[in-house]
């Protein structure tokens, strides 16, 4: 049997592993949360974020762990990328999605400052355990604020963890063991997958020839971010926006925050980071966060139209990574094409949204007191 195909059963082992440990983890790790009491809102940009998140942070300590820094970064800045373009858009394709006040005036900003902050720390060209450490100690303090801030918007999570007691005539204590079950379980799945996929795709990128960077921002970011897209459909379904929403906030943030921070805090050397990533991948990577605040701004909800803008540019990149590796002739046109004319567009048609959304909220305003208007 030819070494590519071992090597791709190896990579389809590890996501079907990831897929499993985090539907896992999710699961036991949402119902975990609701016996501490905590909102719907908080745990979709925590706990199922972290869980989500969980196939991205197993892969980068595998792959910091083994020397396979490239694939590391290039997995954590693709997954972000597919996480807002890819996992929302698709979301958004099925059925629109609302978007709670906090994530725009709180969450988003949040993204887009850690997003800055790691293009800094990393332009020196190496993550070490001093960027690791002020990572994840920025995200313990996010995590505590975000606790007491969910505990006081509980009541809902709590209704519907006593109707899922009621309808499976379970005892608290007895759901409170099945749960944790799950959550180890849920590890487990999520170590072995990630060691597989590790395995699997370092051996692709040597054998097609191209870099472990490119493999990491392509087949291993979109493969860890599928428990995303599913819990985004699924909640999108469901009626759930904030979950799927705050889901995806919440995974960038903790892909940036834990995964990048862990990753560099266990990498023996620290995390080398390419000239290339810095130039291109971080910039787009910061810019995709940014988009998300006009869009999510405008009228408080991602409907088909945005998602399918979203779901159209992450096609792109994906082309532009594949064009850029094999250094395609055409690379040149299409970046033309991109800078000159699908950029401006965008940002002209932002710009429109915006301008529409404050003379709609004037005469919100208007509407509701006549007697200002008059004046």
């Amino acid at each position: 049997m030819p070494d590519w195909i071992v090597s791709l059963l190896f990579v389809l082992l590890g996501f079907a592993g990831l897929i499993g440990g985090g539907d896992s983890l999710v699961r036991s790790a949402s119902a975990l949360a609701a016996i501490m009491r905590i909102s719907p809102l908080v745990i979709g940009l925590t706990v199922v974020a972290f869980g989500t998140s969980a196939p991205e942070l197993a892969v980068t300590l595998q792959s910091s762990w083994s020397g396979a820094t490239d694939l590391a970064v290039g997995n954590v800045i693709g997954s972000n990328i597919a996480n807002v373009l890819l996992v929302l858009g698709v979301a958004a394709l099925v059925a629109p999605l609302a978007v709670h006040s906090r994530v725009v005036r709180i969450d988003v900003p949040l993204v887009i400052l850690a997003s800055a902050a790691l293009w800094v720390l990393a332009s020196n060209g190496r993550l070490g355990w001093i960027d690791g450490s002020l990572l994840s100690g920025a995200l313990l303090a996010y995590l505590v604020w975000s606790v007491r801030q969910g505990k006081r918007e509980a009541r809902e999570v709590q209704d519907e963890l006593v109707e899922v007691l009621h309808l499976e005539g379970l005892r608290k204590g007895h759901y409170l063991i099945r749960q944790i079950g799950l959550l180890l379980a849920g590890l487990l799945l999520l170590a072995v997958g990630a060691r597989l996929l590790v395995m699997g795709a370092v051996d692709l990128a040597r054998v097609f020839g191209v870099s472990e960077l490119v493999i990491g921002l392509t087949v291993v970011a979109i493969g860890t971010s599928l428990p995303e897209v599913v819990t985004c459909i699924l909640a999108s379904l469901r009626g759930k926006g904030d979950i799927a929403v705050g889901n995806v906030v919440g995974s960038n943030l903790f892909n940036i925050l834990a995964v990048i921070g862990l990753g560099a805090l266990v990498s023996p050397r620290g995390i080398p980071v390419s000239p290339e990533a810095l130039a291109i991948d971080m910039p787009i990577m910061l810019a995709t966060a940014v988009a998300c605040l006009p869009v999510f701004f405008t009228g408080m909800r991602i409907d088909r139209r945005e998602g399918a803008v979203f779901v159209l540019y992450f096609v792109a990149y994906i082309a532009y990574v594949v064009m850029r590796a094999t250094h395609a002739p055409y690379l040149a046109r299409f970046e033309v094409a991109m800078l000159g004319f699908v950029i401006p567009l965008t940002l002209i048609a932002l710009g429109f949204s915006l301008w529409q959304c404050r003379v709609r909220r004037l005469a919100e305003r208007q509407a509701r007191s006549p007697a200002a208007a008059e004046e």
